[in-house]
């Protein structure tokens, strides 16, 4: 047998130092275009697009408690150049603020799928500079969900203190069971056009919703490691409020090991309805 030949590099990689270095190279340019193409194509079923001008955020509800978001940032933290180097801390991304400027064609946009815009953290003029951005480029649909929703409506009702945030921009709040019920209230009393609820994860009944002045419902199943089932029950209870106070209802999934493992359809239909906003 004959014995292995040393490695080789080509004459402008002179050593296995500059062959690494190349290497690493590649890997952050391939992880920073497959940044550009999450953003520019969502797999969310109610959206087209996802802004991220901050990333990170911390867990303050048992909604939390499994956060795919977290979970996908934690494996790049400590990886020099990646997306997520800093893990699933607060980080202002200003590099990324004029994104939906530089997106021509018209879409629906989620803001802020891997943070949430009204954490403390994430200083008021920051917010300002995220707002400034989503009334110019009004070419697009935007839609901002939060956990927080007391600063969100502290927010803005400073901003929009004598009208209504314009109608291309969407409110929301999540809503994982009938303890967070508080949230709905809170985003029924902000200057808002267009309000949604995320009820996703649905982990536990939410009882009686009073949905008045919300547009659009979304609930879905929670998914990935540790999932927590979602009673059948849960869901349509949800849904009968909807149809009964005439709300658009939208079911996302029934979430499992992965997001689509048991499928979208509520009792052999597929509800995919948007709020007459739209």
């Amino acid at each position: 047998m004959s014995s292995p030949q040393a490695l080789t590099f080509p004459p402008f990689l002179s050593d296995e130092a500059s062959f690494g270095c190349l290497v690493i190279r590649v890997v952050t340019l391939f992880l920073l275009c497959s940044e550009v193409i999450m953003a520019d194509n969502s797999a969310i079923e109610w959206t087209d697009s996802t802004w991220n001008p901050v990333t990170g955020c911390t867990k303050i509800t048992d909604g939390c408690e499994n956060c795919y978001a977290a979970r996908f940032a934690e494996r790049f933290r400590g990886v020099p150049g990646h997306p997520f180097e800093n893990g699933f801390d607060i980080t202002l991304k200003p590099h990324k603020l004029d994104q939906p400027i530089r997106w021509k064609r018209p879409r629906t946009i989620f803001v802020n799928s891997m943070s949430d815009l009204f954490h403390k953290q994430v200083p008021t003029e920051y917010v300002d500079q995220v707002f400034d951005v989503m009334e110019q480029a009004d070419h697009h649909r935007y839609q901002i969900l939060t956990k927080r929703s007391s600063l969100m409506r502290r927010y803005l009702r400073r901003r929009y203190a004598d009208r209504a945030a314009p109608d291309h921009i969407w409110l929301g709040v999540s809503v994982e069971h009938a303890g967070a019920r508080s949230r709905i209230d809170h985003l029924r009393q902000a200057p808002a056009a267009v309000r949604f609820l995320s009820v996703e994860p649905l982990i536990g009944p939410t009882g009686p919703l009073d949905l008045e002045g919300i547009h659009w419902v979304i609930v879905g199943g929670e998914s990935g490691p540790g999932c927590r089932p979602m009673e059948a029950d849960w869901v349509r209870e949800v849904r009968d409020e909807c149809v009964r106070q005439g709300v658009a209802f939208f079911f996302k999934q029934w979430g499992g090991i992965r997001p689509k493992s048991g499928g979208r359809t509520l009792d052999d239909r597929l509800w995919n309805e948007m709020p007459r906003a739209a």
